[in-house]
């Protein structure tokens, strides 16, 4: 499925392994659209003695969807909770290295409501105009 890319120059990408919201901030408002991991979420029970870490791969589809809305964007901010935010800045790296070269940051956020979603995006964006300028 084609997912329009972002109209803003500022992203913010607040990802977990279920899902992906995918913000374009503004001066005053902000978009957003949301990517959904299209199979089930699966959660693989670690065993004694068993070798790994007990988690599914990511979704290279998921990670190739957010990559898409992401296109566009001139700046990024990547944020989330746990390791999804980790691995999507080293899928971009690997398979999407035009996008990966506009990420401008990787935060760790827990569950917040869109609204701080969006006010911390915002702030660090403004500190992050001022370096980048």
């Amino acid at each position: 499925m084609k997912m329009p890319a972002m109209s803003h120059a500022h992203v913010c990408v607040w990802i977990d392994h279920r899902e992906a919201k995918v913000f374009g901030i503004g001066l005053e408002g902000a978009d957003e659209e949301r990517v959904v991991e299209p199979g089930p979420h699966h959660h693989i029970h670690r065993k004694a003695d068993h070798v790994g870490k007990g988690k599914a791969p990511p979704d290279h589809g998921f990670f190739d969807a957010v990559a898409e809305t992401l296109a566009s964007a001139r700046a990024i901010l990547i944020a989330g909770p746990g390791q999804a935010r980790d691995e999507l800045a080293a899928y971009l790296n690997l398979h999407h290295p035009t996008v990966a070269r506009r990420v401008w940051g990787v935060e760790a956020m827990d569950h917040p409501t869109d609204r701080e979603i969006v006010a911390t995006a915002r702030q660090f964006f403004r500190n992050a105009d001022r370096m980048h300028a």
